[in-house]
């Protein structure tokens, strides 16, 4: 029952009272910042970059946070990359606005991967069986596990080979006009006659050996397919959760393309593939000849805390590399098709036996390794514990220092969805959290050793038990909880967790940090949403400033964002 006062519901007094606080509340103006995502290696770019700076100056901004991928790697690159970062510097410097450059990229670490891929974190796959022959060992079982991924026959309740799928005859048809192999192929249209919420999918229970990769393959054609973005594979454990985040990259318009996704059975035996779109609107789908195989050396990393071990089938014998076998690598992986880029699929590499060799060819061997995974399009995780990416972020922070001369700093610890898989993160049985909360320390006296004076700011999703610090987040097999143990009070959080911000805010602030708002994101409506972002920030303390936060460079909204913050009289 609703609590009456006056005839006036609670809800309603409470809502106007924190209205009411909002209102009178000084609005949080001290850092006013915009995101400004630039290639410096590009001329054009900085030119539109300066003249974003004079725009945001004059409509009241005071900094502005700057990011590039090339940040990952400043040694070596072109004179004009130095060149603009001046340019950046000086126009800043006269105009009175803040730089906060983004560094230590933990979480959407590609851009310091691009020194070494190896140092990515890694999944362990675990005794997987090798056969060798002649000179060279491979996997010894490579059986396609869909048989009915040529979608060749077709009963009255669907594909042959296939458990199940959505509104078959009616969304789902076997189409002999357009196939890309053989005589047939799965078309899927008319996404709501076969399923109220536009879900058209076909659906395949697998058995799979734990702790191994495995390869996804699939030809797919489509014609004004809405939304793209959501026609995905999901292969998901008996508990629900989803064992593979990469996009397919499917466009609205495309002909007969072949898409690849690797993925980690982990500790499941049982999996469900499904194989189609979520909340289809519109247009046209076709699937052919879509395989699933066992595979290996794909994305694999080696570096310490990713150890290969190759034994024989009965385990008593370990063989060694060098001696036994040669350097077992794939020396494009992580820099197709540049450097800290990871290819969906590469070609497996073989495990070529050396000279005077203890293996025979005909022998078994079982091979364990660790490889990383691709996150939606292109996201890869680093380690959260290597020394070397630590020193490779000491050494970015010190050019920063060097070429910008910035007085605060921006740790980018954002959507760690992989961590705590390797085996230097699995030492002392420790969680993500903790991995986390020992990353953020080391970063911040990295930045604090660098530049003693600096102001330091942070995401918070990662260290919000509100948001993103939770149990087993995305391929993350622990918790992230307490992660927050190892932010410095002194570390200033940029909040973006809109959805519970009064919790979020509150718990940051009773922990003792300065928050800013990472507010705007693209919104539809950004005037609302930065009302509701103040009316948050007016019922606690410590809320000192706003980041116009854009994702699509669409700043079209920079000056009437701001007036939300600084209303005429």
């Amino acid at each position: 029952m609703k609590h009456v006062i006056g005839g006036t519901s609670l809800l309603a007094v409470v809502l106007a009272t924190a209205a009411a606080q909002a209102a009178t509340a000084p609005a949080p103006t001290k850092w006013q910042w915009v995101y400004a995502p630039v290639n410096f290696q590009v001329d054009a770019r900085v030119d539109e970059l300066l003249a974003l700076a004079k725009r945001a100056k004059a409509a009241g901004y005071n900094g502005l946070l700057v990011s590039d991928s090339k940040f990952g790697r400043l040694q070596e690159r072109p004179a004009n990359y130095y060149a603009n970062l001046a340019r950046l510097r000086k126009t800043a410097g006269e105009l009175g606005l803040d730089l906060v450059p983004a560094v230590c990229p933990v979480g959407y670490s590609n851009s310091i991967l691009q020194n070494n891929p190896n140092l990515a974190e890694g999944i362990a796959v675990r005794d997987a069986p090798f056969a060798v022959r002649g000179r060279e060992a491979t996997l010894a079982d490579r059986d396609n596990l869909l048989p009915g991924g040529s979608f060749e026959q077709a009963g009255p309740k669907g594909f042959t080979g296939w458990d199940w799928m959505d509104g078959f005859g009616q969304s789902i048809v076997q189409d002999t006009a357009v196939k890309h192999g053989g005589a047939a192929s799965a078309r899927m249209q008319d996404f709501r006659k076969g399923n109220e919420y536009g879900n058209c999918r076909i659906v395949k229970k697998l058995n799979l050996a734990p702790w191994r990769q495995y390869h996804l393959s699939v030809w797919v054609k489509t014609e004004g397919l809405a939304p793209a973005g959501d026609f995905r594979a999901a292969i998901l454990a008996p508990d629900g959760r989803s064992l593979n985040y990469a996009d397919l990259r499917i466009k609205a318009t495309q002909d007969w393309t072949e898409h690849h996704i690797v993925f980690n059975s982990f500790e499941s035996s049982n999996v469900s593939l499904y194989l189609g779109i979520w909340g289809g609107q519109g247009g046209s789908i076709w699937l052919d000849d879509a395989a699933l195989r066992p595979c290996a050396g794909v994305n694999m990393l080696r570096r310490e805390g990713c150890p290969l071990k190759v034994t024989s089938e009965d385990g008593k014998t370990e063989y060694a590399e060098s001696k036994d076998f040669e350097r077992w690598e794939y020396p494009k992986m992580g820099r197709v098709p540049w450097a800290g880029e990871f290819e969906p699929y590469h070609p497996e590499p073989p495990l070529r036996l050396a000279p005077g060799s203890r293996i025979r060819d005909g022998e078994k061997l079982k091979v364990s390794f660790y490889h990383t995974v691709i996150i939606y399009g292109d996201q890869v995780c680093g380690c959260l514990r290597h020394g070397e990416l630590f020193r490779l972020m000491e050494g970015q922070v010190r050019l920063i220092k060097q070429y910008l001369g910035p007085k605060k700093y921006f740790m980018s610890h954002d959507e760690i969805r992989v961590a705590g898989q390797c085996g230097l993160c699995r030492q002392e049985g420790v969680t993500a959290g903790q991995l986390l909360a020992e990353n953020v320390r080391r970063c911040t006296a990295i930045i604090r050793q660098t530049d003693p004076q600096a102001e330091i700011f942070v995401w918070s999703d990662m260290f919000d038990p509100h948001h993103n610090a939770v149990d087993r987040y995305y391929l993350v097999d622990s918790t992230f909880a307490e992660s927050w143990e190892g932010l410095d009070p002194e570390v200033r959080i940029a909040n973006w967790n809109f959805g519970h911000r009064d919790p979020s805010l509150t718990f940051f602030a009773g922990r003792g940090h300065k928050q800013i708002l990472a507010a705007y994101y693209d919104a539809a409506d950004p005037k609302a949403q930065l009302e509701a972002w103040l009316g948050s920030a007016a019922k606690t303390t410590g809320v000192e400033g706003v980041i116009y936060t854009t994702w699509r460079n669409d700043y079209k909204n920079l000056e009437a964002f701001t007036k939300v913050l600084r209303p005429e009289p």
